[in-house]
């Protein structure tokens, strides 16, 4: 045991002398390289077999990342930080809440300077809001304060570009830091880095600013707004280009872009990376370099082919014909091309890491377009092509919807940052995400009356509720006389006998009082008299004593049976969102006069529905006056009701065009289908009437009537054409359709019949 425990000590000795005498340089070498290669590590790219590798780049650009002129990430975060010297700014912060607790929101601009220079972008900003129900002269009633300084283009190289804004800004006296203020800005910073320097401090201000980068986006503070060019239309805009059934969701191309390729500098790299997932078949993407003055001076090897094929496509026509159309960024985060994506219903792909999305806070844009990564580029197309077409198609249709909710005009880019900022001041009263991405949208869902969804029109079936199964009959009598005729009274009598009437309003707009309680006829249900301003609109303010949520809206001279009331009432509880009445008349485009011409004329269509006879929904917007009851009845217990366009007439539309209405003559009810019309984008609906309805015309002197319905017809075709110019386009819907009841008119029994009296002439 003794020997061989001596053997192992003695061989285990030989080996590490023999591996001392014969390894020890290897080993020694081995330490040193190893030293070399951590050094080599810490120091990349110092390679010690440069000279076997071929030259690409130089080491000294490979240690720099990316374009050498951009800055680095530090330099970045300074720039940002001397811009955003309030990046910390949040509502509870940086805004004083107290200013709209008197007057609510308004908002007061500036009044421009003759020598000041303003672009026609921002002036049309400046309109919309003098335009809006918003709107006020007075800067003790505002909330929000606008400049009239243009401050849309900062790019210090441009000629728009307003110079010592700085000093201008501190001299107002409102100014206040920029508390409560809400700047505009659609470029900042200029070649070669265009960093988001606006050239002066914003304070404490709101930022609407396109191409917002998220780092330096002050969440639930800021607005990004989109792009848009100087041609963009004030108010109206075009149309989508999906009409229904027109388009299928898969069309000739599935992806394409054709822009500007940036040879260098900032963007240049997701641009000149486009080329590769281009195919020539269903996959196009197109760029030129020939843009700029010194384009010829960096052209690369690609440049001529790419410069000859993108003069082979039509960018409209590749707009048509297209699924999904690439939305890269440009020198800025933005581009125009968002915006023609939308209005094409071609799906935005978009490519513009950090951007901060058009107003994301409220419209989910999950729902319409794709957010891709500029490095993942070679992904998008096979990502594309996952897509089901029933989504496809919805995302086609969202892109519709908010083109024409929030993008197809100035005066709607700009009104929906107000609602945005108008939203945080009473967030237990803001819209929901649901409100905002739905029809008819966020601009006409106003939250003042309800956070409910089921109160709206819109939405009975999804929510499985639908409208009171009682109506409110609203009279209006202006009669010269001042006295009670047999028409209203009849009317009266036929209404109040109806099995869905709940109360009768008659609004008393007439010089002198009312007749007294007992010259009124006796009904089984209340009647109540408001006395009216003796104006036109007055017929459509949000009374309180309405508690129900159809209407009947009724002229002192209409002609209805108990039949007629009952199934137009039947049919309205189907369309609850449209106007539902007896008399019609229609428009049409006047191509001799280039103007929209009104006509009364029996004709196999019709646009308008007039309130001498009609059903509507109404909706909450405040508190009008309860009127006087010819008896007096017990007040029902106060609860929010759904008094949808009531609401909208007296709170959406802006008090200059309600002023128009009580100027023309009987122009209250075509604005009332006109807005109809615009939220709904549907038409009226006609039911069957006993009696053709004949428009009656205030008593005149003898001779002179045939001259008054002349000047009546005139003035509504005058309303027509005014309004057509305020809402940008005609938003109203012509049909064909009339309904009457199931067996109307057939040969069978009249016991079989539920509204047999409509047949009777």
């Amino acid at each position: 045991m003794q020997t061989r425990k001596k053997y192992i000590f003695l061989t285990f000795l030989a080996s590490w002398l023999l591996l001392f005498f014969f390894g020890g340089d290897q080993l020694r070498r081995f330490g040193f390289f190893s030293k070399r290669k951590a050094e080599a590590r810490r120091n990349w790219p110092r390679w010690t077999d440069r000279s076997l590798l071929k030259s690409f780049a130089d080491p000294e650009e490979l240690q720099s990342d990316g374009d050498p002129s951009l800055p680095s990430p530090q330099a970045q975060r300074a720039a940002r930080l001397s811009v955003y010297k309030n990046s910390r700014c949040r509502m509870e912060t940086c805004f004083d809440f107290s200013r709209c607790e008197k007057h609510g929101f308004k908002v007061f601009t500036y009044p421009r300077e003759r020598d000041q220079p303003l672009s026609e972008s921002y002036g049309k900003i400046l309109t919309s809001i003098e335009r809006s129900r918003y709107y006020t002269p007075n800067p003790e009633e505002a909330c929000l304060f606008i400049l009239s300084i243009d401050t849309l283009d900062r790019d210090h190289l441009s000629g728009q570009y307003v110079r010592n804004v700085d000093e201008k800004i501190r001299s107002f006296p409102l100014w206040n830091g920029g508390r409560n203020h809400l700047i505009f800005n659609l470029y900042s910073g200029t070649w070669p880095n265009y960093t988001e320097d606006l050239g002066f401090d914003i304070g404490q201000a709101i930022l609407a600013k396109a191409s917002f980068y998220t780092k330096s986006f002050r969440p639930g503070f800021d607005i990004s707004i989109p792009l848009f060019s100087k041609d963009h239309p004030q108010r109206g805009g075009e149309r989508g280009w999906l009409y229904q059934d027109s388009i299928p969701p898969k069309k000739k191309y599935l992806l394409v872009f054709k822009g500007k390729r940036y040879l260098t500098g900032i963007g240049s790299g997701t641009r000149n990376a486009l080329h590769h997932i281009h195919n020539g078949k269903d996959i196009v993407s197109l760029t030129t370099c020939k843009h700029g003055k010194d384009w010829e001076k960096h052209k690369d090897v690609r440049c001529d082919k790419d410069n000859v094929d993108y003069e082979k496509f039509d960018y409209q026509e590749l707009l048509h014909n297209s699924t999904f159309c690439i939305v890269p960024r440009g020198r800025r985060l933005g581009s125009f091309r968002f915006l023609e994506a939308l209005q094409a219903a071609c799906i935005p792909v978009l490519l513009s890491d950090g951007w901060e999305l058009p107003f994301a806070e409220a419209i989910d844009w999950g729902k319409a377009a794709v957010v891709g990564n500029e490095r993942l580029l070679l992904q998008i197309p096979s990502t594309v092509r996952c897509i089901h077409p029933e989504r496809v198609l919805a995302f086609q249709q969202q892109t519709q919807f908010l083109w024409d909710a929030y993008f197809s005009s100035v005066d709607k880019i700009v009104h929906t940052t107000l609602e945005i900022i108008k939203d945080r001041l009473l967030p237990h009263r803001s819209r929901s995400r649901f409100l905002w991405n739905t029809l008819p949208g966020g601009l006409l869902a106003l939250p003042d009356f309800s956070t409910h969804l089921g109160d709206f029109p819109f939405y009975y079936l999804q929510h499985g509720s639908s409208p009171s199964e009682k109506f409110t009959a609203f009279i209006r009598a202006v009669s010269l006389a001042c006295s009670l005729s047999q028409p209203i009274l009849r009317l009266i009598q036929a209404v109040s006998e109806s099995q869905y009437c709940a109360q009768i309003l008659v609004l008393w707009s007439c010089e002198k009082p009312p007749p007294p309680s007992r010259k009124w006829p006796q009904t089984a249900v209340p009647l109540t008299i408001i006395q009216g301003r003796r104006k036109l609109s007055d017929r459509f303010f949000p009374y309180t004593a309405i508690q129900t949520d159809a209407v009947l809206s009724l002229d002192e001279h209409t002609s209805l049976s108990t039949s007629e009331v009952d199934f137009a009432f039947v049919v309205w509880r189907s369309f609850p969102e449209r106007i539902v009445g007896f008399p019609t008349r229609s428009h049409f485009w006047d191509a001799e006069q280039r103007r929209w011409g009104y006509t009364s004329k029996w004709t196999n269509e019709l646009s308008i529905v007039l309130t001498a006879a009609a059903f509507y929904h109404r909706y909450p917007a405040g508190e009008g006056p309860a009127g006087w009851g010819a008896r007096p009845h017990p007040a029902p217990p106060p609860r929010s009701l759904p008094r949808y366009y009531h609401s909208l007439f007296t709170e959406y539309l802006p008090a200059g065009l309600r002023e128009l209405v009580d100027g023309l003559a009987a122009c209250e009810d075509i604005l009332m289908n006109v807005l109809v019309a615009a939220v709904t984008k549907l038409p009226p609906i006609k039911v069957t009437q006993q009696k053709q309805h004949k428009e009656t015309v205030p008593q005149q002197v003898k001779g002179t009537a045939g001259a008054a319905g002349s000047r009546r017809f005139t003035q509504r075709q005058d309303c027509l054409n005014q309004l057509a110019d305020w809402f940008g386009y005609m938003p109203l819907v012509s049909s064909q359709l009339r309904l009457d009841p199931v067996l109307f008119k057939d040969q069978v029994s009249v016991l079989r019949k539920k509204y047999p009296r409509l047949e009777k002439p």
